[in-house]
This record gives C-alpha cells, sequence and structure tokens, in this order.
C-alpha cells in the first residue's frame, strides 16, 4: 500500500549568516537545524494567517458599515497617550 511521505523535503538558499544563525540557534536549543527552520516556517505561515483574517475581518466591518471616523480614533488615541488634540 503506497502512503505519501509525512514531509517532503525542500532547497532554499539562504546568506552564509542566516545559516549561522540559524545553526546557532539550533545547538543553544540542542535541535536540528531542520526543526528551527520548520519552527520559523510554522510560525511565520501561523502569523500570516492571522493578518489576512484579520484585514478580512476588517474589510468585512466596513463593509457593513461597523467603523469609526477616522478623527474620533486619532482623538481617543491622542487622549489615551495624552498628546494635543
Amino acid at each position: 500500500m503506497d502512503r505519501e511521505p509525512a514531509t517532503t523535503p525542500i532547497t532554499i538558499r539562504a546568506a552564509r549568516e542566516t545559516v549561522n544563525e540559524i545553526d546557532a540557534l539550533a545547538a543553544a536549543m540542542d535541535r536540528s537545524r531542520n526543526y528551527v527552520i520548520n519552527q520559523a516556517i510554522r510560525q511565520y505561515l501561523e502569523n500570516q494567517a492571522w493578518q489576512i483574517e484579520r484585514i478580512e475581518a476588517g474589510l468585512a466591518d466596513a463593509r457593513d458599515g461597523r467603523v469609526d471616523p477616522a478623527d474620533e480614533v486619532f482623538d481617543a488615541v491622542a487622549r489615551k497617550h495624552g498628546w494635543k488634540v
């Protein structure tokens, strides 16, 4: 029975300095370079997905009229920080 492998190899090119930093982090964590890179990719993808979700939610709010006028938002931020309005 043929099963697809759980992982797929990929190849990237990175600056030597970046690779050195990855290797240093891997050594400090007692992990492999592969582990560090996979963790970094996973975190990047999660962050990007979160940002896209927030942007889409904001656009939906704007389409449905659930927005505050910019002047009111700027004034509220200024008051919160004690800036002159």
